[in-house]
C-alpha cells in the first residue's frame, strides 16, 4: 500500500482524468505561478527604498491592502455568494494583482524615476480591491476543489510548492538583481513576472467547480451600529475568543509595524547587497516545508498552547535581535530562524480561532477576528515608519519586538490554548 499510494497520487498530477484530479492539478501549478510573482513582490519593498521612497510609502504597501480588506471584505463577500460561479472572479480578479508587478516594471520608461515611488502606490491602492476579491474567493475555491477528505493533502501540496518556488525565485532574482544596472534590473524581474501571473491565470481559469445555489432573497443591509453590538457581543459572550482575540491583536500589531521596517533596515542601515536580500528572504522561506512537518509534531508532544507560547516568543526575539546586528550573515540566520517559528505561529492559529468560537456562528466570530487583524495591517506599518523616522529605524525594530513580547505575554497571562494543550497532548 505505501508503495502504491505515492505512484497514484503522481500519476493523477501528470495524468489527471477526473474532474477533481484535473482541479488539483490545476490549483498545484496555479501556486506554482503565485510563487514565482511573490517571489519577486519581495522585492516591491527594497525597490521603493533605493528609489528613496519615505518611509511612509514603504508602509503603504502593507497597509493598503489591509485597509481595504477591512473596508471592502463583507461586501465583496455577499457580492459573490450571489454568484453561481465564483471561479471567474478568482482567476480573473487574481490576474490584476500578479500583473502589476510587470507594470511597475514598466513606469521608469514613461515617467522619471522620483515620480516612480508614488505613481506605484497609486496603482498598488486600486489593485486592492481585486486583491480583496482573491482573498474572500480563495477560501471557497480552495475548499471546492480539495472537499473535506482531501483539505489537508491539497493545500499542504500547494503551499510546499509555492513555498518551494518562492524560496528559488526570490534567491534567482537576487543574484539578477546584482548584475544589471539599477534601475533596469529591476524593471526587468518585475516584467519577468509577467510569466508566473501568466501561468497561474490559464491554470486558475481551468477549475470546475458545480454552481453555487443562489438564494433568491433580498440581501438586506446591516446598519453600522447592529453590526458593532454583534462585534462587542462576540467578545461579552465568548471569553476564550475574546482573550485570543484580543492578545492575538496586541501580537500581531508588533508583527505588523516591523514589516515595512527590514526593507529599509536592510537598504539603509545594513546597505546589503540586493544578492544578500535574496538570500535573506530565502532563508525566511526555505526553511518552511521542514518546519511544518517538525511543529505538526511538537503539537501532539506540548499542545498547542505549548507551541503558541514557544514560537510566539520566538518571533518577538527576531526584530530585536535584527536591530542588533548590521551583519548580512547573521541577519540571514536570524530570518530562517523566525520562518521556522513562523510555520509553528500559523499552524496553531487556525485551531485556536475555530476552537474558540461558537461552531453556528463562525461566520460573525471569524469576521469580527479578520478585522481585528486587518486593523493591526492598516495602522501599525505606519505607525513603524514614523517611529522610524523620528527615531531611527533600530528603535523603530525593537519597539516593533517589544510589544510582540506583549502580546505573547498575554497568551500566557490569560492562559490562551491551555486547554486546547492539555487536550492535544492527551490524544497524543
Amino acid at each position: 500500500m505505501r508503495g502504491r499510494f505515492p505512484r497514484a497520487e503522481v500519476r493523477a498530477l501528470l495524468r489527471p482524468q477526473t474532474t477533481a484530479e484535473r482541479n488539483i492539478r490545476n490549483v498545484l501549478i496555479d501556486g506554482i505561478g503565485v510563487g514565482i510573482v511573490t517571489g519577486v513582490g519581495t522585492f516591491l519593498s527594497v525597490f521603493l527604498a533605493r528609489l528613496g521612497a519615505s518611509s511612509l510609502l514603504v508602509g503603504l504597501i502593507t497597509s493598503l491592502p489591509a485597509l481595504a480588506g477591512a473596508l471592502f471584505g463583507v461586501p465583496i463577500g455577499r457580492f459573490l455568494e450571489r454568484q453561481r460561479n465564483i471561479v471567474p472572479w478568482y482567476s480573473g480578479m487574481r490576474v490584476w494583482v500578479l500583473w502589476s508587478y510587470a507594470f511597475f516594471g514598466f513606469l521608469p520608461f514613461f515617467i522619471p524615476l522620483e515620480a516612480v515611488p508614488w505613481t506605484v502606490i497609486g496603482i498598488w491602492a486600486l489593485v486592492t480591491i481585486p486583491a480583496t476579491f482573491v482573498n474572500v474567493a480563495f477560501t471557497v475555491v480552495m475548499g471546492g476543489v480539495a472537499g473535506p477528505k482531501r483539505r489537508f493533502y491539497v493545500m499542504s501540496l500547494r503551499w510546499s510548492s509555492l513555498g518551494a518556488v518562492t524560496a528559488i525565485t526570490v534567491a534567482t532574482v537576487g543574484q539578477i538583481l546584482d548584475r544589471i544596472v539599477f534601475p533596469l534590473n529591476y524593471q526587468l524581474v518585475f516584467i519577468g513576472s509577467f510569466v508566473g501571473g501568466l501561468l497561474s491565470f490559464i491554470f486558475s481559469r481551468s477549475i470546475e467547480l458545480p454552481d453555487n445555489t443562489v438564494s433568491a432573497a433580498p440581501q438586506l443591509k446591516v446598519p453600522l451600529q447592529v453590526r458593532a453590538r454583534a462585534a462587542w457581543g462576540a467578545f461579552a459572550d465568548h471569553p476564550a475568543f475574546a482573550r485570543f482575540a484580543g492578545s492575538s491583536f496586541v501580537f500581531r500589531s508588533g508583527v505588523a509595524m516591523a514589516i515595512p521596517l527590514f526593507p529599509l533596515y536592510w537598504v539603509n542601515v545594513v546597505q546589503a547587497s540586493d544578492a544578500w536580500i535574496g538570500i535573506i528572504t530565502t532563508a525566511n522561506s526555505a526553511v518552511l516545508l521542514v518546519a511544518y512537518y517538525l511543529w505538526s509534531r511538537a503539537v501532539r508532544k506540548i499542545g498547542i498552547g505549548g507551541v503558541l507560547i514557544a514560537t510566539s516568543f520566538g518571533i518577538a526575539l527576531y526584530p530585536i535581535a535584527a536591530a542588533t546586528t548590521g551583519s548580512v550573515v547573521l541577519l540571514a540566520v536570524f530570518a530562517g530562524l523566525v520562518g521556522f517559528f513562523v510555520a509553528g505561529n500559523d499552524l496553531v492559529n487556525f485551531d485556536l480561532v475555530l476552537s474558540s468560537i461558537p461552531t453556528d456562528r463562525q461566520a460573525t466570530y471569524v469576521g469580527v477576528y479578520q478585522t481585528l487583524q486587518n486593523l493591526a495591517l492598516f495602522i501599525m506599518p505606519l505607525v513603524g515608519t514614523l517611529l522610524a523616522d523620528a527615531f531611527g529605524l533600530p528603535f523603530a525594530l525593537i519597539v516593533a519586538g517589544v510589544l510582540r513580547l506583549a502580546g505573547a505575554g498575554l497568551y500566557v497571562l490569560l492562559g490562551v490554548g491551555r486547554a486546547q494543550a492539555t487536550a492535544a497532548t492527551e490524544a497524543g
